[in-house]
C-alpha cells in the first residue's frame, strides 16, 4: 500500500517513460492492462525506500560473522532493544541485510517544523539524521532541545530561512533539534554538524554515522552483485571506468584479496579524492585512482613517459567495469525527478563513447560488465542490442549470481538474450510495509527473497570479448 505519492516527472519525461513502458513488444507479451499495472507499481515503489538496508562487509579486515555480531549490538542500542534481525545473504556472502520497519502511520506531528531539501529527506528515509546544511526552513521559535516534525521539500520550492512553508512537503518523522533557529541560519555562514536527531522516523533504519567505518560500506544490493559478476581474480589488472565514490572499486579490490591492480577513473577531482579516502579507510592498497575522462582513456601509441595512469594502450585490462553515468531513475526513494528530457536522453551517446573505449581496452578473453541504476530501455537493453551489433567480438554471457529478473522487452533482443541480463525491477513485488510483528512472523527465506526484489532499479549486462578484431 502506497504511503507517499507516486514519483513525479516533468511532462515530457513522463510522456517519454509512458511510451517506454507501453512499447509494442511489452504490450504483446503482457497485455495492455498488465503492462500498465507494472508501470504504475514501479512509479509507486520509486518514491519509497527499499525494504532493507544493505551493508557490505570489508572482508579484507574482518569476517562477516564478527561484523554481524557487532552490527546487531549497535542496532539494538539504536532501536532501544527492539529485536530487528541482521541477515546474511546465501548468494552474496559479504553483505548483511537489515529490514526497514515502516512506514509508521501512527506518529503524532508536532507544531514546530523543520523543512529539509529533497536529497537530505531521502537520506533521512534511509536512516540518516538531519545535518545543518540540509535544513532549508524552521518554524519561528525553534530552540535547541525542541521536539520538531521534519518535512521534505520534494519540489525544491521552499526559500532558505523561511519561517513557514505551505508548499508540497512530505512528513519524514519527528526528532529533537540540536540547535536554535538563529544558530542554524547564522550570518557567519552555514554551520556543519547535526541539526536534528531523528527519534521517530517514518521509516526506521539504523544510522551508520561513525558506525564501524572501516568494516562496513553502505551499498545497494544490486551494486554489490555487479562486482561479484565481474569476478576479479588476484593478480589481474582491472579497470573501473566511472568509479566514484568507490563502492564498487573497493569491493573489486577486496574480492581480489588486495592482490593485483584496480585502476579507478573519474573525471571530477573531488570524487577521485573520495575514492582514495575510501580505499585508505578500508586499508586497500591495490587501488590507483586518477582524475580522467573515460572517453579519452585509450592511447593508440605507447607513451614515452613512465607514468602508470591513463590513457592506456589497447588490450591493457583483464576485466573492465563500466558502471555508466546514467539518468539515475532507479534510485530510491525519489518523489520528484527533476531532470529534463534533454538531460535524460543525453546519457545514451555518452555511454556508447565509454563502451567503445572499454571494448578496445579489454584483452581478448576478457570480461566487460556494463551496469546502470536506471529503468529506461535506451540506457539498458537498447545499449546491449547496439553493442552486440557494433562489436562482433562481444558475446553476452550468463551472470553469476543471477538475482534480478530478466531484461525488459522492447529493444528487439531475443528471449534467450533477455534471460542473460539482470534487471532489478522493484515492481516485481507488492509495495508493503513492515512492522515488528510481521517481521518476527516471517521466514528468513521470504525476507531474503523480498530483499532481492524490493531494492533500487538497476541493470547489468556481462560480455566476453572473443578476439582482438
Amino acid at each position: 500500500m502506497s504511503f507517499f505519492p507516486k514519483i513525479s516527472f516533468h511532462c515530457e519525461v513522463e510522456e517519454y517513460l509512458t511510451k517506454v513502458f507501453r512499447n509494442n513488444e511489452l504490450i504483446t507479451a503482457l497485455g495492455p492492462q498488465e503492462a500498465e499495472n507494472k508501470y504504475q507499481s514501479l512509479l509507486s515503489h520509486l518514491s519509497h525506500p527499499p525494504s532493507f538496508t544493505t551493508v557490505r562487509v570489508n572482508t579484507h579486515l574482518a569476517s562477516v560473522k564478527h561484523v554481524k555480531k557487532l552490527l546487531f549490538e549497535e542496532i539494538q542500542k539504536q532501536f532501544k532493544g527492539l529485536c530487528v534481525p541482521v541477515l546474511e545473504h546465501p548468494k552474496l556472502q559479504d553483505i548483511l541485510l537489515i529490514p526497514v520497519i515502516g512506514p509508521r502511520r501512527d506518529l503524532k506531528k508536532h507544531a514546530s517544523e523543520v523543512v529539509v531539501g529533497a536529497q537530505c529527506g531521502y537520506a533521512v528515509l534511509r536512516g540518516a539524521h538531519v545535518y545543518v546544511p540540509g535544513i532549508i526552513s524552521t518554524s519561528r521559535f525553534v530552540k535547541a532541545g525542541d521536539l520538531v516534525s521534519v518535512y521534505s521539500d520534494i519540489e525544491g520550492k521552499c526559500k532558505r530561512g523561511a519561517k513557514e512553508f505551505e508548499g508540497v512537503k512530505v512528513f519524514l518523522g519527528n526528532g529533537i533539534s540540536e540547535l536554535s533557529r538563529s544558530e542554524i541560519f547564522s550570518s557567519n555562514g552555514p554551520l556543519k554538524g547535526l541539526g536534528v536527531r531523528m527519534i521517530e522516523p517514518v521509516y526506521l533504519s539504523p544510522s551508520f554515522d561513525s558506525v564501524l567505518p572501516s568494516h562496513l560500506f553502505l551499498q545497494n544490493l544490486p551494486s554489490v552483485v555487479v562486482s561479484h559478476i565481474l569476478n576479479p581474480q588476484p593478480g589481474e589488472k582491472i579497470l573501473d571506468m566511472c568509479a566514484a565514490p568507490g563502492g564498487k572499486t573497493t569491493h573489486l579490490a577486496t574480492l581480489m584479496h588486495d592482490q593485483g591492480e584496480v585502476i579507478a577513473m573519474d573525471r571530477i577531482a573531488n570524487k577521485v579524492k573520495k575514492i582514495k579516502q575510501n580505499a585508505e579507510l578500508l586499508q586497500l592498497n591495490c587501488i590507483k585512482a586518477f582524475c580522467y575522462d573515460g572517453t579519452k582513456a585509450l592511447s593508440v601509441e605507447k607513451r614515452e613517459d613512465e607514468q602508470e595512469g591513463p590513457p592506456f594502450l589497447p588490450e591493457s585490462f583483464d576485466r573492465i567495469l563500466l558502471d555508466a553515468p546514467c539518468s539515475g531513475m532507479g534510485q530510491r526513494p525519489n518523489m520528484a525527478y527533476s531532470s529534463s528530457l534533454k538531460e535524460v536522453t543525453s546519457y545514451q551517446p555518452l555511454q556508447r563513447k565509454l563502451f567503445t573505449v572499454a571494448v578496445k581496452l579489454l584483452k581478448p578473453g576478457g570480461v566487460l560488465v556494463y551496469s546502470t541504476c536506471t529503468i529506461t530501455l535506451s540506457e539498458n537493453e537498447e545499449q546491449v542490442a547496439w553493442a552486440l551489433k557494433r562489436f562482433p567480438c562481444l558475446q553476452l554471457h550468463p551472470q553469476e549470481p543471477h538475482i534480478g529478473g530478466e531484461g525488459m522487452k522492447g529493444a528487439g533482443l531475443s528471449l534467450d538474450q533477455l534471460k542473460l541480463l539482470q534487471r532489478f525491477d522493484p515492481s516485481a513485488v507488492t509495495l508493503q510495509g513492515m512492522d515488528i510483528n510481521s517481521l518476527q512472523d516471517s521466514r528468513e527465506d521470504d525476507l531474503i527473497s523480498l530483499a532481492n526484489k524490493d531494492c533500487i532499479g538497476f541493470f547489468i549486462a556481462k560480455f566476453i570479448k572473443s578476439n582482438s578484431k
